[in-house]
């Protein structure tokens, strides 16, 4: 088996999306949205469901599945998104960001596009064993309190800690996985 790609055999997922350059794209709250908003269109739309996700400055990680474990409707959704959500951030920050932000993500396109927004690759890392998605989980999860932007984890708002972790809220549509 391919050690980071979606396959058959696995139906659960740790996944990274990052900024290219690890542009700090995620410091206010309108880019955040947009993935938050997208997520839950893959859930309602797309069959994609949500266990835990965390959205940081340069980017953001996910444990996810297909609703019936299809993997390669995950891996077209996943494609899907990170187009979807590489047009509308790359447009924001072409609006709203310094101008050295569009600037960077011109430079790194390739010759079949005019920018790019997501590095390439989104890193899938099967989780096979509860443990493996507990340390997943709580990696995502600890990653804001980590980096010291909370001390914390439900502090970061945009993240499934506080859903998880204390009952409380959640920009995103989770869904529990069951061992």
């Amino acid at each position: 088996m391919a050690r980071y790609q979606v396959v058959q055999e696995y139906a659960l997922y740790f996944v990274t999306f990052s900024v290219v350059e690890w542009l700090p794209v995620f410091v206010v709250e309108e880019p955040c949205c947009i993935v938050t908003d997208s997520l839950n269109f893959c859930h309602r739309h797309k069959h994609l469901r949500i266990n835990a996700y965390v959205i940081m400055p340069t980017h953001l990680h996910a444990i996810l599945f297909d609703e019936d474990f299809d993997a390669n409707r995950l891996r077209q959704t996943l494609a899907d998104l990170r187009k979807y959500t590489g047009r509308q951030l790359t447009d924001y920050c072409v609006s709203y960001m310094p101008a050295c932000f569009a600037s960077t993500l011109r430079d790194a396109a390739g010759k079949d596009r005019q920018h790019r927004f997501w590095q390439a690759g989104t890193h899938p890392e099967a989780l096979y064993t509860q443990a493996f998605w507990q340390q997943k989980s709580d990696y995502t999860h600890d990653n804001p309190c980590r980096k010291g932007l909370v001390r914390e984890a439900p502090h970061w708002r945009f993240s499934s800690a506080a859903y998880w972790l204390e009952g409380g809220e959640s920009e995103v549509i989770l869904t529990p996985v069951e061992w």
